[in-house]
């Protein structure tokens, strides 16, 4: 298929202002990002002009930093939605000049199916091959790249050859269709493939092919300290006394695991426990761990929607094509988050959390109950709908100056209904079928750090034996909160009688 050819920056130019923009990528990898580099250059000649130029992010969730650094450095962005996880965006959506709507990744792709995020001018996504008929194949994500080629008005193709043909065949594309004619998934293990291996494409849409030759580049994991090691290990341990008493099947079940040093931490402890047999993953991201666990046979399966991995560990998968060929495929983000899946695999789902109360509930995004972190990402879709939803802290932050277990979350984004196991490096607390006042003396006993346990303690004999099922004081439920914004300390909280 013959498309036309440009560089970066002329295809930046058939950028207009207002445009609504969807990104390519998922977890910062297979994320166009030459175009988007240039689109910010642009924008910075156009306001020194005296122009106007601010575009609408669609993404599938954080990209990186070509999208989500120099954009929002060039004041080129007024809307961006979903997960994001730079610095740079996260300060222009808290200072109020990005609006910013956190949604749940399942449902980003009916969203732009529907137009409730208006009409998608153009559609800028990363490839590894064009193929001869003009569809292509993706290449370190899939994400919503289906989604938006299919509803953009025009369609530029970032073209990588960074790849090669390398991930020919590890990709699994498929566009439900839209209620009320979609037919059922048929997946019932990690592997069951349902679509084709490349996006499919309208040729008249496609305005522009820049080459390229870029890496993701993704950045390392942290050294791992000794409360990430001990959250890794409480899982694991708890996971393998559900195993022996039959709470999980002995087959095991399959894993999906949040992003970041902690959730990566948890599946490399899984993988070590001799008493977890080898398992399969159902998730979004696949990070470094997977790839070692899987050389080593204790991981048979991975489908996930991201390859966010380091150079290395990239590397380390196209050397050995032959193991990782057979065991490791990317979806779009609207099937390995959706609930009809999640839940028929009975999937155990590993994810992170901002700060969790006594009763249950967990904040995954908001800093203080108003400063935007990075957003939900999928951690909602799974754990509504997991068999098992497990959410790990630290019980500390700003060295001890934040307890992560508190009164009263400043802002749910799971509530206690689909949060059943809370783990921090202190211990477990398991939640299932237990009524608030048992969460709360589970909870602070099992998961609050020592320097805040009594402070716990005092809150919740504020109200118990009150005639309340939840028993919450109203006018002491932010008092920690309260106190370190005034103090710079939580454990500086005077409760009111």
């Amino acid at each position: 298929m013959n498309y036309p050819e440009m560089t970066a920056e002329e295809a930046a130019r058939l950028i207009k202002n207002d445009y609504v923009v969807g990104i390519g990528g998922f977890s910062s990898v297979g994320v166009p990002k030459a175009v988007p580099a240039a689109i910010a250059k642009y924008a910075i000649e156009e306001h020194e002009a005296g122009r106007p130029f601010q575009i609408g992010l669609i993404t599938g969730g954080a990209t990186g930093p070509a999208v989500d650094t120099e954009l929002p450095l060039a004041h080129a962005v007024k809307f961006r939605t979903p997960f994001q996880s730079n610095a740079n965006m996260r300060k222009a959506i808290n200072s109020g000049e990005v609006q910013y709507f956190d949604c749940h990744l399942s449902m980003i792709g009916q969203d732009v199916y529907y137009g409730f995020l208006g009409k998608m001018d153009v559609a800028i996504v990363e490839a590894s091959e064009i193929l001869p008929d003009g569809n292509f194949i993706a290449t370190t994500s899939v994400g919503i790249v289906p989604d938006l080629v299919a509803h953009a008005d025009k369609i530029i193709i970032e073209l990588n050859a960074a790849h090669g043909d390398r991930l020919k065949g590890m990709h699994d594309i498929y566009l439900p269709e839209m209620p009320p004619y979609r037919k059922p998934f048929m997946i019932t293990h990690p592997g069951d493939r349902i679509g084709t291996i490349d996006v499919k494409v309208d040729p008249k849409k496609v305005i522009a092919v820049v080459h390229t030759n870029l890496r993701d580049n993704q950045a390392g994991f942290k050294p791992l300290d000794d409360d990430t090691r001990a959250i890794g290990a409480h899982v694991s341990n708890f996971l393998v006394s559900e195993l022996k008493r039959g709470g999980i099947p002995k087959e095991f079940l399959p894993l999906q695991s949040g992003v970041g040093n902690v959730a990566n931490a948890v599946i490399g402890a899984l993988g070590d426990n001799p008493d977890v047999p080898a398992f399969s993953m159902f998730t979004e991201v696949i990070q470094n761990s997977v790839i070692d666990l899987i050389l080593k046979g204790r991981c048979n399966y991975v489908t996930g929607s991201s390859l966010s991995l380091t150079d290395d560990a990239l590397d380390v998968m196209y050397s050995h094509m032959d193991v990782f060929g057979q065991r490791l495929l990317l979806r779009s983000q609207e099937i390995t988050n959706h609930p009809e899946c999640i839940r028929r695999l009975g999937i155990i789902a590993l994810n992170t959390a901002l700060e969790a109360d006594i009763f249950g509930n967990v904040n995954s995004t908001h800093v203080m109950g108003t400063k935007m972190m990075n957003g939900i990402g999928g951690s909602a879709d799974f754990a509504r709908n997991a068999f098992l939803s497990i959410f790990t802290t630290p019980s500390l932050a700003k060295g001890g100056a934040i307890s992560s277990i508190v009164p009263m979350v400043t802002h749910t984004d799971s509530s206690e209904h689909s949060v059943r196991i809370l783990v921090t490096e202190q211990g477990v607390a398991d939640l299932r079928g237990k009524s608030p006042s048992q969460r709360a003396r589970l909870i602070i006993e099992n998961c609050a750090h020592p320097d805040y346990k009594q402070l716990l303690w005092d809150y919740l004999k504020l109200s118990e034996g009150k005639g309340l099922h939840t028993p919450h004081s109203l006018k002491n439920a932010f008092k920690m909160h309260i106190a370190y914004e005034e103090t710079g300390d939580m454990r500086n909280a005077k409760f009111e009688l």
